[in-house]
């Protein structure tokens, strides 16, 4: 009896304690911002003590100031003159465009990255993991793939932010009904927090319908 009660206890404060540990490591992150201010702006000057959250909400202020500020064209062409310097620095130039071209491709709203969750073979065959289309290969690559291919990621478990890069026939991969935080959740659960089950679809036979 004290096992089960010791149980449903962890079950109850685990996943709470790592919600208000993440919670706590992006808002203790985000509040670095107030660094920005001068030492006498800060709050520990003004008040005496540290307001737990106050960086946050000058983070994301900070943020949409800068997405409103660069939505016109006085905004855009600073952005350009700013990312013309930053090419011309030779180390800071590859990080930034590496960094750049993932953030447009994973954040921007007309992106395809991350859109799709699909069901491939891996790693070997009758062995099945679910992956995320990031979309078709480029490149020289491109020349040397014979048919259509598409390119997924494989996200391990329960850590998906490590995971694999593949390159693989589309026929060879199965589209999920299922929405990429469905997917994410049964991931990283490893299997316990199944998605909503939808019924197979029937597959109709035009030849017994005298089609």
């Amino acid at each position: 009896m004290l096992r089960k009660y010791f149980v449903t206890g962890l079950l109850i404060l685990v996943p709470l304690a790592i919600t208000l540990w993440v919670v706590n490591l992006i808002v203790g992150t985000m509040d670095q911002s107030l660094l920005l201010l001068p030492g006498n702006w800060r709050p520990k000057a003004l008040f005496g003590f540290d307001i737990p959250g106050l960086g946050s909400i000058l983070t994301l202020l900070i943020i949409l100031v800068t997405g409103i500020a660069t939505r016109n064209f006085v905004g855009n062409r600073v952005v350009q003159w700013w990312e013309l310097i930053l090419k011309r620095i030779p180390v800071v130039n590859s990080i930034y465009s590496s960094v750049k071209q993932v953030s447009d491709t994973l954040l921007s709203s007309s992106g395809n990255a991350f859109r799709k969750a699909v069901l491939v073979e891996y790693p070997r065959r009758d062995c099945w993991t679910i992956a995320f289309l990031t979309g078709t290969p480029g490149g020289d690559v491109k020349n040397h793939l014979v048919g259509d291919f598409i390119s997924i990621y494989v996200p391990t478990t329960p850590n998906p932010t490590s995971g694999f890069f593949l390159m693989v026939p589309r026929a060879e991969t199965i589209e999920l009904d299922m929405t990429v935080d469905a997917a994410l959740k049964y991931i990283v659960s490893m299997g316990v927090v199944a998605p909503e089950h939808f019924p197979k679809k029937m597959i109709i036979d035009p030849s017994r319908n005298g089609l």
